[in-house]
């Protein structure tokens, strides 16, 4: 249990963190990409309710999961995901990302993709609205878990926090996690920028990061304290996650055999 202190700690942190954003305050509440944003988001609360999804993330084990099997399933994709469509013959329901370096580096192929598809705000620098397109107010400060992504959404150093927020704002009650390895062979101090300087050893494409692609290293300490934030919240409400990643490195969620998923 935290001590008073700690507890005034973090109390003068939020308020901090709070005051920080009041600039950016009216744009994310006023803009009409925003005002749209929230209106998709209300229509989308609850959807899925009592629904079954996976969250898919990019890492190598995907090459070694039977991705046809999901053809029934709800699936939510991340970032570069699009390269599966080729690669491996999958393509999810939705996409999620939030990290600017992607968007930038990947807005003609985020342009063209027909699907629904949900984007930081920051992300208007290089995205433009259009029917798919829903822009969450995301931030890097004051962790917390969102039941409601009309609002404020921390990102958790991954945007698979993000992804976890969504689905139990879409009123999925058991999500399963695969392709999240919670493994990287390239190491470095987290959330630093670099280049890519050949193929791609940490995701399932060799030109996930390719060749000059730039990119941040993993903050996994911070992701984890998202995901047991994420872990709380699903149980406190009588859902679940589960983590049918094969041969991942996680070890926070309940672990299941993604073949038993589909018997």
């Amino acid at each position: 249990m935290a001590t008073i202190q700690e507890r005034l700690m973090d109390f003068a942190r939020r308020i901090y963190d709070g005051l920080r954003r009041l600039p950016e305050l009216p744009v994310a509440s006023c803009h009409p990409w925003r005002r749209e944003s929230k209106r998709r988001l209300a229509a989308l609360k609850d959807s899925h309710k009592g629904e079954r999804c996976f969250v898919v993330g990019n890492g190598p084990s995907l090459k070694n999961t039977d991705l046809s099997k999901l053809e029934n399933d709800f699936c939510i994709g991340m970032n570069r995901i699009f390269l599966a469509a080729d690669e491996l013959g999958f393509r999810p329901d939705i996409l999620v990302c939030v990290n600017d370096l992607v968007v930038e580096q990947s807005v003609e192929e985020f342009s063209n993709l027909q699907m629904p598809k949900f984007f930081a705000w920051r992300a208007r620098k290089w995205l433009t609205m259009d029917p798919w397109t829903h822009f969450i107010y995301t931030s890097y400060t004051s962790p917390k878990f969102s039941k409601d992504v009309r609002g404020r959404v921390w990102e958790g150093a991954t945007v698979t926090n993000v992804c976890l927020q969504l689905a139990y704002h879409l009123g999925f009650s058991e999500v399963i996690l695969i392709g999240v390895d919670h493994s990287f062979a390239t190491k470095g101090k987290p959330n630093t920028t670099i280049q890519s300087q050949g193929d791609d050893p940490n995701h399932f494409s060799a030109s996930y990061f390719g060749k000059g692609f730039r990119w941040q290293l993993p903050d996994l300490e911070t992701s984890e304290l998202g995901y047991r934030m994420a872990c709380r919240a699903y149980e406190e409400s009588d859902r679940k996650i589960l983590d049918a990643t094969v041969g991942g490195k996680l070890d926070i969620f309940d672990k299941v055999d993604y073949e038993s998923l589909f018997k």
